[in-house]
């Protein structure tokens, strides 16, 4: 970064791929690097490109949703979890127009994996959450993802988590998109148990290879969890709109207590967060 100071360098496109509670002052630090009519794409979880668009210019922005598990443990050195071909990308205007920016960015995420035009980046943007907000319940468990959804219980827990993302979702007015191979049909045909249908079909696609979650590596890590842009940002909507969200708010009180060091890791938090949500739901 300090480099960057003493160079002044003008770039074309920035990619910015850094956690959710990083981007304002990561996106304001990058906007005086961007040329004026530069493109700025943020390659993260949680919904940033509001943020970004405040930081950056709204006209320099393109949304994108990402498919691709990576770790770095080293300064320099990316550990990628995911292979090419099972890595996907939407990119989009937050305009929605598809426009010739739009597919330079795809040709340059091609080199990567899969990459898609979407014309609803909101939507797809909001599909990803809710996907990530059905997961983010096993980072307190110290488990793989794949143990952690076989805990008695755990699965039912995380399809209330996503049947309140998919209700707030839907009144914000997001379109939802089919994820994980599923289509438009299978999801308006599931109805009320279109979150079901979707945490099964992650199990079964994904099974074993669940890894551990990414918030409970943030953890491993000493670092903050994005849990709070995650399930904390359906619990936000949900009030602002009137809406109840305690599985959500359950998720979001645990990873407090992680974070804050009154509890440990360990799988025996599922029998608090279980807890949590009956005060919540009696509330």
């Amino acid at each position: 970064m300090s480099d960057l100071a003493k160079l002044q360098p003008q770039f074309d496109f920035i990619l910015m791929a850094v956690k959710a509670y990083d981007t304002q002052w990561m996106s304001k630090f990058a906007s005086v690097y961007l040329k004026d009519k530069g493109v700025f794409v943020g390659l993260q979880n949680a919904y940033n490109d509001d943020l970004n668009a405040d930081m950056v210019g709204r006209e320099n922005v393109i949304g994108a949703v990402v498919e691709l598990s990576c770790e770095i443990f080293n300064p320099g050195f990316v550990q990628r979890n995911t292979v090419p071909s099972g890595t996907w990308f939407a990119v989009g205007e937050l305009s929605g127009e598809i426009t010739p920016r739009l597919k330079e960015v795809q040709k340059i995420m091609l080199n990567v994996g899969k990459c898609d035009l979407t014309d609803n980046i909101y939507g797809a943007k909001w599909t990803k959450l809710i996907a990530n907000s059905m997961t983010c319940p096993f980072s307190s468990l110290n488990l793989k993802n794949w143990e952690a959804v076989k805990l008695p219980g755990m699965f039912d827990f995380s399809v209330g988590v996503g049947r309140e993302s998919f209700k707030v979702g839907k009144a914000l007015g997001y379109m939802i998109e089919p994820l994980f191979g599923l289509t438009n049909e299978d999801i308006g045909n599931a109805g009320e148990d279109a979150a079901e249908l979707v945490m099964k079909k992650m199990v079964k696609d994904v099974g074993p290879l669940m890894q551990g979650h990414t918030q409970l590596k943030n953890h491993v890590k000493g670092r903050r969890s994005e849990i709070e842009f995650i399930n904390g940002r359906v619990s936000k909507e949900g009030r602002k709109l009137g809406i109840s969200t305690p599985y959500n708010d359950a998720v979001v009180e645990i990873a407090k207590m992680t974070h804050s060091g009154q509890i440990d890791l360990d799988p025996s938090n599922i029998n608090i967060l279980f807890k949590k949500l009956e005060e919540l739901i009696k509330d």
